[in-house]
């Protein structure tokens, strides 16, 4: 069973998931499947995965077999097993607890070859739909304080298999980082009796020079502090603390944010590897005037290497204001803004 062990010196959990290195990939670089190729997640392959726990099909389709649009199943290399008590303990001065929880992939359509910035927004729609039933299902389990709904696009972000999927992972604790964004929320509350949140849509939109792109009720634009290269923070324009409870006009507008802003970067980055995170207030929670939910988007365009580990710090070559510029310029289908130089790989 996997394990949670606590750090004594800064708060961190790590999960300590044996289990996961009996994947190929981490023994073996073994070559993803060509574009064409059938993978575990393509359709007529179901009986490679684990059973389904839901699933977006037609009317005519039985589970586990072809005909579905969405489909969730669990991990078949989980960090986290669903199964037994959290058994939290100590040894000594350390601190740790069984490795609990779910970790499930949303398999976000049939076709191998479509990377989520090719998608129509209804299935973009539907994906987001799927993840809001599985927080929702996950939530009634009370050993699990927090879900992290994520995606790697790319195997250089992370991605074991080409094939489009997005991951959930339930979690027994609340992460450190997560912690630290919400003390961050509370703290600016407290000082102002205003959402920070709220507070950079207001002054971003009316700025304007990191804004890659706008609708009814997002922004998408490229944060003040962008510790990664055209990282992009995707907020509701509207106050909400849990993307679960969003309206279902914001998951539709959503799904249309998604696909211009995944589309900006894969034409002017040429498909670039990145991961995007929903950030979310803890299950179960009350509803929060200070916390706002939001998408972050990182194209892993360059290394974290010694002295961001050492420090915390990152060192981003290329401004914010530069890689929203030329995100804006790609979504006009005007030329590529001049200032823009390519950004080291090491």
């Amino acid at each position: 069973m996997p394990e949670l062990r606590k750090d004594p010196v800064v708060g961190r959990w790590v999960i300590m998931a044996t289990e996961r290195s009996k994947r190929p990939s981490d023994f073996a670089k073994e070559r993803e499947p060509r574009k064409g190729t059938p993978c575990v997640f393509c359709a007529g392959m179901e009986h490679l995965t684990p059973p389904e726990v839901r699933s977006y099909r037609d009317d005519t389709s039985a589970a586990n077999q072809p005909g579905w649009r969405v489909r969730t199943v669990p991990n078949k290399f989980p960090a986290l097993r669903i199964e037994g008590p959290p058994g939290r303990r100590g040894e000594g001065l350390y601190d740790l607890m069984n490795g609990i929880g779910a970790h499930e992939v949303i398999i976000e359509t049939p076709d191998h070859d479509l990377g989520m910035a090719d998608y129509e927004p209804r299935q973009i729609e539907e994906v987001l739909w799927m993840y809001r039933e599985r927080v929702l299902d996950l939530s009634k389990d009370e050993r699990f304080r927090y879900a992290i709904v994520f995606k790697n696009h790319g195997a250089e972000a992370g991605a074991s298999l080409e094939h489009p999927h997005s991951q959930l992972i339930a979690l027994p604790i609340v992460p450190l980082n997560v912690q630290q964004e919400l003390r961050g929320a509370n703290g600016y509350y407290g000082l102002k009796e205003r959402c920070i949140f709220c507070d950079v849509v207001s002054q971003e939109s009316r700025d304007g020079r990191r804004v890659v792109f706008e609708s009814e009720r997002f922004i998408a634009a490229s944060p003040f502090a962008a510790r990664f290269p055209f990282e992009i923070w995707i907020l509701p324009r509207e106050h909400g603390s849990h993307f679960e409870r969003a309206s279902a006009p914001e998951y539709r507008d959503l799904a249309m944010v998604l696909k211009a802003t995944l589309g900006a970067l894969k034409t002017a980055l040429d498909d670039p590897p990145f991961n995007y995170i929903i950030h979310s207030a803890p299950l179960r929670e009350e509803g929060s005037n200070h916390y706002h939910w939001h998408v972050e988007i990182t194209p892993a365009l360059t290394k974290v290497a010694g002295f961001e580990v050492g420090t915390g710090f990152y060192i981003n070559p290329v401004p914010p204001e530069t890689a929203a510029a030329h995100l804006r310029a790609v979504l006009n289908g005007a030329a590529e803004p001049a200032g823009l130089t390519q950004a080291p790989t090491g």
